[in-house]
């Protein structure tokens, strides 16, 4: 399938958006991926493919809407790669609310995997490709503490700060 991207900014920096055609989404284009500056197991774009700006336009008022505190919740078309596992993860992410935070023993308690464990839920939270958007930021260990982010822990915090549920 052919992708196009682009760089939006944020206050996190860069944030390089990946898309795939489709003919629902609106500029065409689903997004399959958005990660931040720095960030591991980030997309990348090897070939100096397309960029298309207005590919990307509604993502990025919305992203630019969420950074400035008025977007608590994103719609968008985006692709649904993963594993079955990871998906049922994925899901249990975007029903935590703007503002609030779970922990991976409340998430995989969510999709039934608590015999499976936290590792395994941690696993797919850090494979989430939709950071920001998926909000994967808002899951925490169970003594409060900020754990794994793709994006690093400053932006972690970044983002549940703007959301005010940073952690005391």
């Amino acid at each position: 399938m052919a992708t196009v991207h682009e760089v939006v900014d944020s206050p996190l920096g860069g944030l390089l958006l990946i898309g795939e055609a489709s003919a629902t989404a609106p500029g065409g284009t689903a997004l399959a991926s958005l990660s931040l500056p720095g960030q591991k197991g980030a997309a990348l774009v090897t070939d100096g493919g397309p960029r298309r700006p207005a590919a990307f336009r509604e993502i990025a008022r919305q992203l630019e809407a969420y950074f400035a505190g008025e977007l608590s919740r994103f719609t968008i078309e985006y692709t649904d790669a993963g594993t079955e596992f990871q998906r049922r993860v994925w899901r249990a992410l975007e029903d935590v609310p703007y503002g609030r935070t779970t922990t991976y023993k409340e998430v995989a308690a969510r999709v039934g995997s608590a015999s499976v464990g936290v590792r395994a839920v941690g696993t797919a939270v850090g494979r989430n490709p939709l950071l920001v958007v998926r909000p994967c930021h808002r899951v925490i260990g169970s003594d409060g503490a900020l754990r794994g982010y793709a994006g690093g822990l400053e932006a972690k915090a970044r983002l549940l700060g703007l959301e005010g549920a940073l952690p005391s």
